[in-house]
């Protein structure tokens, strides 16, 4: 048997293995220049309200980079220990890592260290306020962009910090009320349902 494939052998009999992964294995992330993205990037600490006490903190990482580094927020909300987020890259431009990287950096030195920091982050030199890897997915369609635009702004509602979609501050449900595109009683109890889940 090849030393680089562990196998799952929790079907009861341990000679049959249920599946076989790599040991060692590489996550690849989708890479498609000029591509709209939906993001979930988590603080370390869950049960932090960080992002919204700092969120001017957060404002500015996110302004320096789409400065240095254009993209567009297509739709965003950020919540105390999270944040989700729609971004669509230039032509020619897939690399929303580095962004990502350069954005929790620049939030990262602007705040007091004052988190528990693991073993493995104090060798490396890193902060513990992030979470190392996030969430993407590459958006397909239409149809997908509309879904994960409701997704980023019912997530306060979902959470329950809000009864209304519109409450919440962080979000650019506000921009998208201004211009028509979503009523203020979308996604609250007098108004219209949500048709999505996690």
């Amino acid at each position: 048997m090849n030393p680089n494939i562990c196998v799952n052998t929790h079907s009861g009999d341990p000679g049959i293995p249920l599946f076989r992964y790599p040991s060692r294995m590489r996550y690849r992330r989708a890479n498609v220049a000029g591509a709209t993205y939906f993001f979930t990037v988590n603080l370390a600490d869950r049960g932090s309200g960080l992002l919204v006490t700092h969120v001017d903190t957060l404002r500015e990482a996110l302004q320096r980079v789409k400065r240095a580094h254009p993209f567009r927020i297509d739709a965003m909300v950020v919540l105390p220990d999270h944040l989700h987020a729609l971004w669509t890259l230039p032509p020619g431009d897939a690399d929303f890592a580095t962004r990502w990287m350069l954005i929790k950096a620049g939030f990262s030195r602007q705040i007091p260290p004052s988190e528990r920091r693991t073993p493995s982050r104090v060798a490396k030199g890193e902060r513990g306020i992030w979470q190392r890897r996030y969430w993407e997915h590459l958006i397909r369609d239409e149809r997908d962009f509309a879904r994960h635009v409701e997704y980023v702004h019912f997530n306060p509602v979902k959470h329950g910090l809000v009864k209304r979609a519109v409450e919440w501050p962080y979000s650019t449900i506000h921009r998208y009320v201004r211009l028509g595109l979503i009523n203020p009683e979308w996604a609250s109890e007098n108004g219209e349902e949500s048709r999505f889940g996690e």
